[in-house]
């Protein structure tokens, strides 16, 4: 199975080499928790290799990925400038700029991504949609239907893509559920505080034809690299839902009950 480099050495290997080619992945979790930044990285493995990269931003204007991406070292700039890569602004949608949405509709989505890859060429290339959560939030219970559009128009494309699923601060959940059934993988982003420092964190739930690594990594973000992986988490579901106190009480009695059979 041919698989695509993230950009990131460490998730490839989490991914047993990288995502199959041909996937639609969902890059879910919420704000602040490096899912645009791992974007980037896999976009900017696509220019490298040569691959046709096309960036479709919601949440974000044009310039300020392309700003960001300059502050991890990828010069995407450069590479709309020498057509191995596009951006469509989704966000401003200005009338005048060929590659800017007017409107949050996925047949209008999926028209210009297909233009842009007719403008790009032949060959393998990376889609990244930051985010799909944007063509739902009025109406979440197509979210499903949407996706399942998306992906089955797009896979005969030869596009593998990394399609981001926005989740609420409250409750830790997306508006409105269905890409992550549609997708062949989810890659899950999260954060928690840890002695008054954000932490943040991701996890591979789901992999299609993979045997990916099951652990919760800690991750970080550095200037001038980008996401950085740090370690496996080596937390359990009672460290972070458990005071130490109630956990220590716990683990006393388990040692007593061993002791007694």
């Amino acid at each position: 199975m041919e698989r695509l480099s993230t950009g990131v050495p460490e998730i490839d290997k989490i991914l047993a080499g990288g995502i199959p080619r041909g996937f639609l992945v969902a890059v879910t979790g919420e704000p602040g928790t490096g899912k645009t930044v791992f974007c980037l990285h896999f976009a900017w493995q696509g220019v490298k290799e040569g691959d046709k990269v096309v960036y479709v931003t919601t949440e974000e204007s044009r310039e300020s990925i392309l700003s960001q991406a300059s502050q991890f070292g990828m010069d995407l700039e450069e590479a709309v400038r020498e057509n191995k890569a596009i951006v469509i602004d989704a966000l401003l949608g200005r009338a005048s700029d060929p590659w800017s949405l007017r409107s949050l509709d996925p047949e209008e989505l999926v028209e210009i991504v297909l233009k842009a890859k007719r403008e790009l060429g032949f060959g393998r290339a990376r889609l990244v949609i930051d985010s799909m959560s944007a063509f739902w939030l009025d109406k979440p219970a197509m979210a499903r239907k949407y996706s399942y559009y998306v992906k089955k128009v797009l896979s005969r494309w030869d596009f593998t893509v990394l399609a981001v699923s926005q989740y609420a601060v409250t409750t830790s959940e997306a508006f409105g559920f269905g890409i992550e059934h549609v997708a062949d993988g989810i890659i899950r982003f999260r954060r928690f505080v840890r002695g008054g420092v954000l932490r943040r964190y991701l996890i591979v739930e789901k992999m299609r034809q993979t045997p990916h690594d099951l652990r919760m990594y800690e991750i970080t973000v550095r200037d001038g690299v980008g996401l950085v992986v740090l370690g496996p988490s080596g937390e359990r579901a009672e460290d972070v839902s458990l005071p130490i106190k109630v956990k220590e009480k716990i683990l006393q009695a388990k040692r007593r009950e061993e002791e007694v059979l």
